[in-house]
């Protein structure tokens, strides 16, 4: 299964919250530092899984800061920045071009659905423009498709026109879709950027048809297992990697998906802290603990 393109792990980093519900930023970076010491790629924090669409556009860029100053290299982080307001999103887009990162992962404006192509189009030429005339040639777009959450899909055709409008701007996509067909034909229609897969499960599958890996939210509990699989895509222990990743991923797809992996972090570091939730997420009880525990026996030892 070789391929010419760079294979990656990028981990949507939980966001730690204080029992005050104040951001934690010192527990992210001890997060964040263990994500990469066990072998992920890269981060890709302020997504779904870090609970984004429940942080003020201020903590998140102090958050992005953190991450940096606490010894995270700035080309190894996607930061997400899609919100409903241009101005919101503009401003954290330029944030994260202005302080290095690799780029950014970012949603359509979701509030108002039914909006047509042109519409989309146009939201996404705002910012990029808008950006781009701060921050020159080296401004990335990493496409966000999560039509089942955000109610606006990232259409081919839209792809298309974003990729002959702004060459060398739109540098990948992460697919959340969660089928495999809207993969492989993101994959297979446009091979000249990165595609991501949102499951770890579908690696093997997403690396053979030319895709680039995956961004997941089990990752902030497995990172150490995926990576392995990336690595041994080619060797005698694929299929055992890939059962073990599977199998990871499927405890957690049966749960309350964003509680579960706090709860199961907070285990890992042995730190209750870390499964803290922002409403309107609450704290997973004890009908879920069960199989917590067996995704973290399961995951082994992260660091």
């Amino acid at each position: 299964m070789t391929t010419d393109r760079k294979i990656e792990l990028f981990v949507p980093a939980i966001t730690p919250f204080a029992g005050d519900l104040s951001l934690d930023t010192a527990r992210l970076v001890v997060h964040g530092r263990a994500l990469l010491e066990a072998g992920a790629h890269g981060l890709a924090p302020f997504g779904t899984t870090s609970e984004a669409n429940s942080l003020t556009l201020a903590e998140r860029m102090g958050a992005l800061e953190a991450l940096i100053e606490g010894g995270v290299p700035p080309d190894r982080l996607i930061p997400g920045t899609g919100c409903c307001a241009a101005g919101d999103t503009i401003a954290l887009s330029d944030h994260a071009a202005q302080l290095g990162c690799r780029g950014v992962l970012m949603l359509p404006p979701f509030y108002y659905k039914g909006v047509s192509q042109d519409g989309v189009f146009a939201a996404f030429a705002q910012v990029i423009e808008a950006v781009a005339a701060r921050r020159g040639d080296g401004f990335r777009v990493y496409l966000y498709h999560i039509p089942q959450m955000s109610g606006v899909p990232i259409t081919l055709p839209l792809i298309e026109r974003l990729i002959a409008a702004y060459p060398g701007v739109i540098a990948g996509l992460k697919d959340s879709s969660g089928s495999w067909e809207s993969t492989a034909a993101f994959i297979a229609g446009f091979p000249q950027i990165d595609i991501y897969s949102a499951s770890e499960a579908m690696i093997p599958d997403n690396v053979a048809a030319g895709g680039a890996g995956c961004i997941s939210a089990s990752s902030n509990v497995n990172a150490r297992g995926i990576r392995a699989l990336i690595d041994g895509l080619d060797g005698p222990d694929h299929d055992a990697l890939h059962a073990q990743v599977a199998a990871v991923r499927r405890l957690f797809e049966g749960l309350p998906l964003i509680p579960a992996i706090k709860a199961a972090v907070a285990a890992q570091h042995g730190d209750a802290a870390f499964a803290t939730v922002r409403p309107p997420f609450v704290l997973t009880g004890p009908d879920h603990a069960g199989a917590i525990a067996e995704a973290v026996r399961l995951a082994g030892p992260q660091w």
